[in-house]
């Protein structure tokens, strides 16, 4: 899929105050054999998180890693976390240590739909390079095992305070990663928070009603969208226990809700649709007091409608119009949106008034 193929989610710009975290982490550098290294990812002891959904290298850079390796040259360092699993977590170097994996393994990238890869012949070195065109296989044994042998320095992150929070584990990757794309939000917590919550908001996420809500032929590719489902939801009848800054509040509930396997989670998830396909077939381009979507007005009526399932089409629409006439309404959802108190009285009117 092209750049120009996906879908971006345009909303209003909101203030989100930044939360402040102090760190006290233990940083110890490694050096572990490439051999190590792929056993270690075959085995699932070193995790690749999903954000990136492939492998993006082509075979010429791949084969450059392993040239440098080969020539004795420095490779980049890689950055792993280790959860409280004891699993490392990449956090930025997916696609060295994936070279690294395949080019020992002898196939280059995932199978295919018809299930057959591609053999990994070194590619685009120089002409006059003895190691051109060769498999693992291939190569003399003296360099098979430099291969294997070789080390690359890893640098492991393990948290030791702050304990039990949300917000640690998030922003060393927010601030770790150095891949080409510039990770967003929900994609970071896709990957720290994963669990059986992620596959529930993508399956909700792609509620057509709610997809036809947002304007959208396909869901976000920066998952705004899918941050939108998991904002109603830690909301659902627990607004008035919300507490500013929206991005902590985010990730704290993701991550106490990884196993959405609560009751509450249960509910939303019924209600989630049956209120989109209301919202849809009731009001035509909502929540677009400006013309692109206002998250703050979204949130309130939506977390309004979750929460009473008295409303029906008629008092949706004599409600939301309404609603967009009240001036106390009017003056919460523009700038400081997720300021607690700003929050909380913004859904009491929209309560109140639908």
């Amino acid at each position: 899929m092209s750049i120009a193929d996906e879908e971006l989610l345009e909303t209003v710009e909101e203030i989100d105050e930044e939360p402040y975290v102090e760190f006290d982490i233990s940083v110890a550098p490694s050096d572990p054999s490439l051999e190590l290294l792929a056993s270690q990812i075959q085995r699932g002891d070193i995790i690749i998180p999903f954000y990136q959904r492939k492998f993006v290298w082509k075979i010429e850079q791949s084969s450059k890693l392993i040239e440098s390796f080969l020539m004795g040259l420095p490779v980049p360092q890689v950055f792993l976390y280790e959860n409280d699993q004891g699993e490392l977590e990449v956090i930025d170097g997916q696609q060295r240590l994936m070279s690294v994996k395949y080019f020992i393994e002898g196939y280059f990238g995932e199978a295919d739909d018809k299930g057959k890869r591609q053999v990994f012949r070194l590619k685009g070195l120089a002409e006059r390079s003895d190691f051109n065109g060769k498999t693992f296989e291939e190569l003399p044994p003296r360099y098979q095992r430099k291969v294997r042998n070789s080390t690359l320095r890893a640098i492991n992150i393990r948290q030791i305070t702050p304990s039990g929070t949300g917000d640690s584990v998030f922003h060393i990757f927010e601030r770790l990663n150095t891949g080409g794309t510039l990770l967003k939000p929900q994609e970071i917590r896709n990957a720290v928070y994963r669990g059986e919550i992620v596959s529930k908001l993508w399956k909700l996420n792609e509620t057509p009603e709610w997809q036809k809500i947002l304007g959208l032929k396909k869901p976000d590719k920066n998952q705004k969208d899918v941050e939108l489902v998991l904002r109603l939801f830690s909301l659902f009848h627990s607004w008035k226990d919300y507490e500013k800054p929206m991005l902590s509040h985010l990730n704290k509930f993701m991550k106490d809700n990884r196993d959405f396997d609560s009751a509450e989670a249960e509910k939303f998830a019924e209600k989630f649709p049956k209120v989109a396909e209301l919202v849809s077939e009731n009001l035509e381009k909502p929540f677009r007091p400006r013309g692109i979507i206002n998250s703050a007005v979204l949130e309130a009526v939506m977390v309004t409608l979750l929460e009473d399932d008295t409303i029906d089409g008629t008092r949706l629409r004599d409600g939301y119009k309404r609603l967009l006439e009240v001036p106390e309404f009017l003056e919460r959802i523009t700038g400081g949106t997720t300021d607690t108190v700003v929050l909380q009285r913004r859904i009491e009117i929209a309560k109140q008034t639908i």
